[in-house]
């Protein structure tokens, strides 16, 4: 589905939490009637456990949209913002740091998403929600071919970004439990 033209710009499937950022994106999308160009499934209560239907349904909107909307939840970063890289679907990554733990070092104090940054990941980073429609509105007008290009650079650099992450995992085992390995 790299080459093919996808019947969404964007999705967004899962929780809507109150008083969350979340509720702010349903409102964009509804007010601009964006959710009639983007594939919408919100629920109120987080449900544990997927089912192989609804992961289906899951991989399908991937798989037919352009972006795929990243709001925060307890942390900034999370899984959808990497299952849509492995789908070419552009993540759309809200760029605000949360309350939970992740992204909040000595080193990067109050700056999310640094991994990601450091590494040139090809995303959208958005401050708020309400910069939706205008980054919705140039997707529009983005041409087959130009989307296709976009795709594959997502794709290519996810496979660089999962072997650079593979390989300092690696390092950092042997220099941990097997430290006169590397002399020997």
């Amino acid at each position: 589905m790299l080459r093919s033209p996808r019947s969404y710009l964007c999705n967004f499937l899962g929780t809507v939490y109150k008083n969350s950022s979340r509720e702010n994106l349903m409102e964009v999308l509804k007010q601009d009637g964006l959710d009639k160009l983007c594939w919408i499934a919100a629920r109120e209560q987080w449900q544990p456990q997927e089912t192989n239907e609804s992961f289906r349904i899951y991989q399908d909107a991937l798989l037919q949209s352009d972006l795929t909307l990243c709001p925060v939840g307890v942390n900034t970063e999370c899984y959808r913002i990497y299952e849509a890289c492995s789908y070419g679907s552009v993540p759309v990554v809200e760029d605000v740091m949360t309350p939970g733990k992740c992204g909040n070092s000595s080193i990067y104090h109050s700056a999310p998403l640094q991994l990601l940054k450091t590494m040139g990941a090809p995303f959208i980073f958005i401050k708020n929600w309400e910069e939706l429609p205008a980054v919705l509105e140039k997707e529009k007008n983005m041409s087959l071919q130009e989307k296709i290009q976009r795709r594959k650079k997502l794709i290519e650099w996810y496979r660089h970004f999962k072997a650079q992450m593979r390989h300092k995992f690696i390092n950092i085992l042997e220099n941990s439990f097997l430290p006169n390995a590397k002399g020997g």
